[in-house]
């Protein structure tokens, strides 16, 4: 149910107006709306409201303008808002159909979420798949779908394909670009007649006609060379295409899902070519965004390599999916504080693989314990242990961060010192970091903070280069490269994407 706000002085017209449309008001000082949409109506040419209030809920408020109300809407769209309209007269319909489809959008997420078993209920999961379901439901335009490697981008191709009514009935042809052999490129999208080459005893479907009346999934298309590229540009422009060794032009139509892991417009792909397969854009967030998740994910997995013939292929976890999520066995806080700080740099995949390497240890039908995890999964004890090795993982090191090897010099190391006794800067280094990490910040990200911060503050101390990288303990070359690394992100940061 939708809720609205009105501030004070609204009087009472327009809250009964909303409320007889099945709203329910929430007070000005109330935070109880949780995860349902709403309308703030600002009905009054001084109404005052702190547009802070829209960034816990983003992408799900619409802002409504009375009659002569007149506020920047681009300040209320940064700060969260969906939608800013105008009520001319008095008219509730903008704010109505606006509710009703967000209505209809979180009715189809949670059927996908009960059939096919997408897990996931943290805030920024649950935005991408209202994008997802809107955008495949609603439109008929190719979708790219962008992220890193091991995000989901092929779970996201698969609602896209079921949520299209127009297409789920058919097939949803899935193509991996890193696998297509370059010889062999044109008989596997186009297909080949007989005898049309040395070895082509059959006759041979390629993808673009096994997806007709369907859906053509291009996992890292980016990978396609520009011959391929320029050859599915015209089957995407006029819906024809022709075998290898065929005479005539036949005619497909399906709907076109391609992902990538990388940033198109940078690495050279086609520029027409990418407007086409860009229509809509949608990014897949990472991991380390939805840290929320990664319980349930694991435990999903963990199901998953339980059930009978638990070490499954794909294909059979896609078929398990369809039963819904599943529960796993409960997990220890230890574990779960551990798999929570994990930076988890594989994203999904990576929690697939920890899974499957838990099962394969975890007995009985209790809870995953600290054990359970393969040692080189573990993290590093809180305190060194006589004659153990810490694991294999990476410490802050910020002279060595970003530099060639050889031109940082080896500092012995120093002693641990116990939390109780350690120097000023080391305690207030560990607050900043326990901040950052609450915050989400990874480990990889953290590290490049911290050296950016260290170059900043030792160059406005040291008053120039040559001091500032005797205070660093590293050669003037290596602070030469940092600094530039800083000032080409600042002038052209690359795809956070792109990895």
């Amino acid at each position: 149910m939708a809720w609205f706000r009105v501030p004070a002085r609204g009087g009472p017209t327009w809250r009964d107006r909303l409320t007889s449309a099945g709203l329910h008001d929430v007070a000005d000082d109330a935070d109880d709306a949780d995860d349902e949409p709403g309308v703030v109506v600002l009905t009054e040419p001084h109404d005052r409201f702190d547009p802070g209030y829209l960034t816990g809920r983003p992408g799900r408020v619409v802002v409504a303008l009375g009659p002569g109300v007149d506020v920047d809407p681009w300040t209320l769209l940064a700060c969260g808002a969906a939608d800013v309209v105008h009520l001319p007269g008095g008219d509730l319909a903008p704010v109505l159909e606006r509710l009703r489809r967000w209505q209809d959008v979180d009715t189809l997420v949670r059927a996908e979420v009960a059939r096919a078993g997408v897990v996931g209920a943290s805030p920024v999961w649950q935005m991408f798949l209202r994008d997802l379901v809107e955008v495949a439901h609603w439109s008929a335009a190719p979708v790219l779908l962008v992220g890193e490697t091991g995000v989901g981008k092929e779970v996201a191709a698969h609602v896209v394909h079921r949520v299209d009514a127009r297409r789920r009935e058919r097939e949803l042809v899935l193509l991996d670009c890193t696998t297509v052999v370059p010889t062999l490129a044109g008989s596997e999208f186009f297909g080949h007649e007989k005898g049309a080459f040395t070895g082509a005893t059959t006759a041979h479907e390629g993808a673009f006609a096994r997806a007709d009346g369907g859906t053509l999934f291009l996992d890292e298309v980016g990978e396609l060379p520009p011959a391929l590229q320029a050859a599915l540009l015209r089957v995407v422009q006029e819906g024809t295409y022709q075998t290898v060794g065929g005479t005539r032009r036949r005619r497909t139509d399906f709907r076109l899902v391609a992902a990538t892991h990388r940033d198109l417009r940078a690495d050279g792909f086609r520029a027409d070519l990418y407007h086409r397969l860009a229509a809509t854009t949608l990014r897949v967030p990472p991991l380390r965004e939805r840290r929320d998740d990664v319980l349930p994910l694991f435990r999903h997995f963990l199901a998953e390599q339980r059930a009978p013939g638990g070490a499954a292929t794909q294909g059979a976890v896609r078929r398990r999916a369809a039963d819904g999520p599943h529960d796993g066995p409960e997990v220890s806080h230890e574990v779960a504080e551990a798999l929570r700080a994990h930076d988890w740099p594989g994203n999904v995949r990576e929690v697939r693989q920890l899974a499957a390497r838990v099962a394969a240890r975890h007995v009985g039908t209790g809870p995953v314990t600290p054990g359970d995890l393969p040692p080189e999964d573990r993290p590093r004890p809180a305190r060194a242990v006589p004659g153990v090795p810490p694991y294999d993982v990476p410490a802050l090191d910020v002279p060595a961060l970003d530099v060639p090897a050889l031109d940082v010099p080896t500092a012995p190391a120093a002693p641990e010192v116990p939390a109780s006794g350690a120097p000023a800067w080391q305690r207030g280094l560990e607050s900043a970091v326990r901040d950052a990490l609450r915050a989400g910040v990874g480990l990889q990200e953290l590290k490049a903070a911290t050296a950016d911060v260290a170059t900043r503050v030792a160059l406005d101390v040291g008053g120039g280069a040559v001091a500032a990288a005797r205070i660093l303990g590293v050669s003037r070359r290596a602070l030469g490269y940092r600094t530039a690394a800083q000032a080409r992100a600042q002038d052209g940061p690359s795809s956070d994407t792109s990895s």
